[in-house]
């Protein structure tokens, strides 16, 4: 089985945009541009135009709104740009791990 260097990006890029997702409310502004920022030059880095298009837009965002119900709709744009679609056999959240009894 080969290993796609591009599905490591974007399951790392994934991660870390469900991550903030996760922290809304919990994060400070300074942390949550630090975080995007970071995106972006992944994004960048990878030729993954639309995601670091839409990072760059939410630094912008938060520079003139601050924090607020925009940064969700950015983070869950950036979701789609990233293709979790295609990574969801591969990623799956830990809150949706089913747990299963054991029987004695």
């Amino acid at each position: 089985m080969r290993h796609d260097p591009m599905l490591a990006i974007q399951a790392d890029l994934l991660r870390r945009v469900d991550g903030l997702a996760g922290e809304r409310g919990h994060v400070s502004a300074l942390r949550l541009h630090d975080e995007v920022d970071q995106i972006r030059h992944i994004a960048r880095a990878f030729h993954l135009d639309e995601v670091e298009g839409l990072a760059g837009t939410l630094e912008s965002a938060l520079s003139l709104h601050g924090l607020g119900p925009v940064v969700l709709s950015y983070l869950d744009r950036m979701r789609e740009a990233i293709g979790a679609d295609r990574l969801a056999p591969l990623f799956q959240p830990v809150a949706s791990a089913t747990v299963v009894p054991l029987r004695a």
